[in-house]
């Protein structure tokens, strides 16, 4: 009986990480537009995370993926809106602010002043 609890509880402790485990970081190409205009657009790291949230960086994760900002989140906050942030060089963190799913490109994420894009 005890071999039987401990190999399910081994079976379960299995599942469960690779239940919980992320996918791979991939190679996309991503556009971050701010004020209307590109800023970026180019290959990068695309890294996802829970709930279909995920963040960018740049393929050299020692060099930011545009002016000082080292990586932009996307986190999903209910379907088809997010919260998009940037780590800037340095630690600290700038809120971009609340973002929408495009509609036209389901890859975009549209806030008020700035797009985030990663196909």
């Amino acid at each position: 009986m005890k071999k039987t609890i401990a190999a399910l509880l081994v079976s379960f402790g299995v599942l469960s990480l690779s239940t919980n485990s992320m996918a791979a970081p991939k190679i996309v190409t991503c556009q971050i537009d701010e004020q209307g205009k590109t800023i970026f657009k180019g290959k990068c790291s695309f890294n996802p995370s829970e709930g279909g949230s995920f963040y960018l960086t740049n393929l050299n994760k020692n060099k930011p993926l545009v002016r000082n900002i080292m990586d932009i989140g996307v986190y999903i906050v209910e379907p088809g809106v997010a919260e998009v942030s940037g780590s800037l060089k340095g630690a600290n963190n700038s809120r971009w602010g609340h973002a929408i799913r495009s509609t036209k490109q389901k890859a975009c994420w549209v806030g008020s002043d700035f797009k985030v894009c990663a196909w």
